[in-house]
């Protein structure tokens, strides 16, 4: 279920062509207006850059989906942005073929037994990017560093960077859950 909607500015930006091109493609790819394009199409300029930087995000690859989903989830969680683990967690069940238990565990994830050894280095190095002050250690790095090359440490890095960056502008506009997971939920067998 989705929580109350608390946006602290209005999420019905001016009408300009730019804002209905993000709309209309906005809900043909997602079935909704993403909040943070609607708050943001307030600075146009701004909304052309993160929609470019988002584009650009997409392509990374040096990283394994589940364990890049995992590292945006643990952030988002660590931070506390509902909108970004609704979001997040409709992104990798829906799109990147995450298992939902995986997703689900992160919260819990010292208590989990759906995450390999590697998926809860990855959160405890997401989780650890996202306090203040930032808790990584020189152990982390080496840890990770036995299963995944540089380019994929790096990229880990800059998406933890990256979605406290979203969780941290998402929370501070109010922007709450949208339902996204309340989507691709399977119902509990009868």
């Amino acid at each position: 279920m989705t929580e109350t909607r608390t946006a602290r500015i209005p999420l019905d930006p001016p009408r300009t062509l730019l804002t209905r091109l993000v709309d209309r493609y906005s809900r043909r790819r997602f079935g909704a207006t993403l909040d943070p394009a609607a708050a943001f199409g307030h600075h146009p300029r701004l909304l052309l850059t993160y929609l470019r930087h988002e584009q650009s995000l997409a392509k990374w690859d040096r990283l394994d989906p589940t364990l890049k989903s995992l590292a945006v989830m643990s952030a988002a969680v660590t931070v506390g942005c509902s909108w970004c683990v609704d979001f997040g967690y409709w992104v990798g069940t829906a799109h990147e073929g995450v298992d939902p238990a995986k997703l689900r565990a992160v919260p819990a994830w010292r208590d989990s037994d759906a995450l390999t050894d590697l998926e809860r280095r990855v959160v405890e190095y997401a989780e650890a990017m996202s306090t203040t002050p930032m808790g990584v250690t020189d152990e982390m790095v080496a840890a990770l560093r036995r299963d995944l090359d540089d380019a994929a440490l790096v990229e880990l890095t800059m998406m933890v960077a990256v979605e406290n960056s979203r969780a941290r502008a998402n929370s501070a506009l109010g922007l709450t859950s949208q339902g996204f997971r309340d989507r691709c939920e399977l119902p509990a067998p009868a």
